[in-house]
């Protein structure tokens, strides 16, 4: 079997989904990039969370062919394709559809950055990109052009929900699950009033302190 542990890595990963209310019944992905052999590793299609185990991700090379598998690769694969063939530096994709983040992007909203947890995470407010129909590379481009320009590792895609992208697949899910964490705590601010953002120069200081001073 192709990439046993990064098919467990995958596997493992589809588990925070649910469990940080990202996804329903069998919406949303994980994928990640073996960085020395190139291909990829996804969900495959329809399978609810509970039933995935590693032997059942599907391994495609970067063009989105089916390397091995004895199932459909999910619907999302040719975008997330996409995204590795356009963005070298991202190993790790995630697609959700949570709660709070598509209510922005049903109104084509961007995310302001009302918190320092933005701030630190995603260097400014969470982009929103245009409409684009699912099973090609159309969504792949979408966010490819939305957060080309940005810091954020997330973007909003107009009435569908989230991607989110990292150097690794952990990376990635930690942006989804900051992705809705803040949705969730901008729009409730909005629901008191309107939400004061934080300066540009603050949001650098915040940036360049977590992404290269924060941690061990």
């Amino acid at each position: 079997m192709l990439l046993p542990e990064l098919r467990q890595i995958v596997c493992d990963l589809h588990a925070e989904l649910p469990k940080n209310n990202l996804v329903a019944w069998t919406s949303g992905n994980v994928s990640a990039r073996d960085p020395e052999s190139g291909l990829v590793v996804i969900k495959p299609s329809g399978i609810v969370f509970e039933d995935l185990r590693p032997e059942n991700m599907v391994v495609v090379n970067v063009d989105g062919e089916i390397v091995e598998s004895d199932y459909k690769a999910s619907s999302d694969t040719a975008s997330h394709c996409y995204i590795y063939r356009h963005m070298p530096e991202v190993n790790g994709i995630v697609h959700t559809h949570s709660r709070y983040a598509t209510a922005f992007a049903t109104l084509a909203k961007e995310i302001p950055c009302v918190t320092t947890a933005m701030a630190d995470e995603f260097g400014g407010p969470i982009p929103c990109g245009g409409f684009a129909l699912i099973g090609g590379e159309e969504i792949g481009q979408v966010v490819v052009d939305t957060i080309k320009d940005h810091r954020s590792p997330s973007c909003l895609l107009q009435s569908h929900g989230v991607f989110a992208t990292g150097p690794s697949a952990a990376k990635a899910v930690k942006a989804a699950v900051m992705t809705e964490d803040n949705a969730a705590i901008v729009w409730t601010s909005m629901q008191l009033g309107t939400p004061l953002k934080i300066s540009e120069a603050d949001i650098d200081k915040l940036y360049d302190r977590y992404q290269n001073v924060y941690g061990q």
